[in-house]
This record gives C-alpha cells, sequence and structure tokens, in this order.
C-alpha cells in the first residue's frame, strides 16, 4: 500500500483522491475548505481543512511522511508553487503537480516538482487519438513526446509473426505487450503470431504513433 496526500479538492483533486482510496491506498486530502473536507471525509483515510501554504500544517499533519504528494490547486500560480517546493523540503518523496499553463509548468520543473500534469490537455489528446481512427482503443501519454497505445490488430497484421511484420523497422514503434481475450501476453517474441481481435500495447513517439491510424 501507498500513501498519498493530495492537496486540493476541485473536481480533479476529489476525483484522484477517492480513486486512490478505492485502489487500497492511504489517503488524506487537504483542503482550505470545510465543506469539501466533510464532502469527501468518508471517501479517504484522513481528511483535514488547513492552508498547505504553512509549512507548520503540513507537518502537524504528518505530510512528510507520506510517499507522494499530488497538489492539485487550481487558480494560483504561486500558491501551488509554494506548496509543491514546502512538500520536496520538508521531505515528501515524489511530489506531482497540476499545471495550468506551458509558463506554470516550467516553473514548476525548476522548483524540481517529479511530475507535471495537464489534466484538460491529456483527456483532450486521449479524446482525439480515439475520435481519429477506430482502431485506437485507448491513448496514454507517458511524456510530452511518448504515448502508449492499445490497437486493435488491424487485418492486415492478422496471421503474421512480429518479426515478419517488423512494426519497429516500419512504424519506429514497439509492441510490449499482446492482449488476447483474458489473457495478457507480456514482451511476445518475434515469433509470436497475431490473431483477429488481438489487442497490441503499443509505446513510441506521438508522431510515430500517429501513423498507425488507419491500419
Amino acid at each position: 500500500m501507498k500513501t498519498f496526500v493530495v492537496i486540493g479538492l476541485g473536481r480533479f483533486g476529489m476525483a484522484v483522491a477517492k480513486e486512490l482510496r478505492l485502489l487500497g491506498h492511504e489517503v488524506l486530502a487537504i483542503d482550505t475548505n470545510p465543506a469539501n473536507i466533510q464532502h469527501i471525509a468518508d471517501e479517504v483515510t484522513h481528511a483535514a481543512a488547513g492552508d498547505a501554504r504553512d509549512e507548520g500544517v503540513l507537518k502537524l499533519l504528518g505530510v512528510q511522511n507520506y510517499d507522494y504528494g499530488i497538489v492539485a490547486v487550481g487558480g494560483d500560480v504561486g500558491d501551488s508553487a509554494l506548496i509543491a517546493l514546502t512538500l520536496k523540503e520538508i521531505g515528501v518523496k515524489t511530489v506531482i503537480c497540476k499545471a495550468q499553463s506551458h509558463i506554470h509548468r516550467r516553473l514548476l520543473e525548476k522548483l524540481g516538482v517529479d511530475r507535471v500534469i495537464f489534466p484538460e490537455n491529456e483527456m483532450g489528446v486521449k479524446l482525439a487519438q480515439n475520435l481519429s481512427s477506430s482502431n485506437i482503443l485507448n491513448f496514454i501519454e507517458l511524456s510530452d513526446t511518448y504515448g502508449m497505445v492499445e490497437i486493435s490488430v488491424p487485418l492486415a497484421w492478422v496471421g503474421k509473426t512480429l518479426a515478419g511484420l517488423n512494426v519497429r523497422a516500419k512504424y519506429h514503434v514497439n509492441i510490449i505487450a499482446v492482449r488476447r481475450g483474458e489473457d495478457m501476453h507480456v514482451s511476445p517474441g518475434g515469433e509470436f503470431v497475431l490473431f483477429e481481435g488481438d489487442v497490441a500495447m503499443t509505446v513510441g513517439r506521438d508522431e510515430d504513433i500517429n501513423r498507425l491510424h488507419g491500419l
């Protein structure tokens, strides 16, 4: 079980905190609004109303002992930056922060934040990927330039081995796993034969993944 502190209980923060708890992790939720704390109190491990910009408040709540700090504060760039910096300084192992803009992102990265995310941007990318091609089932953004897609194996690939397809040379992507019904074949070898209905987990640069659309 991992331990998470989620700071800022807007829609994004609420969703993250609740889902992490459902997945069996210890979750401390912090927000300045007591109404938000009351709303989520029964769905996380601990919930507290307080000003996360205050290092003393964070230490009193034991935040320094948590594995992950998620800063989901919206609106004020300065507040989220201050909270992220304080989490790093008191010893939270991994700090993840929601950004409002590219400038905000650069600021957070300068402060040493471990991961900066754009929830709306990532959802937009996923939607665009899914709408642009019927064979793309899911898209996960791994970084600014790399992603992973679940792709329904096209008919042109059915009955062929991975070595014969040579997708690394043709498309500059790697198939890291193949889901067949309830079975998952991880790191399939070159002799692995693809069947109709298979789903290939494929990793590569975004521009190369885009070339898989419409296969």
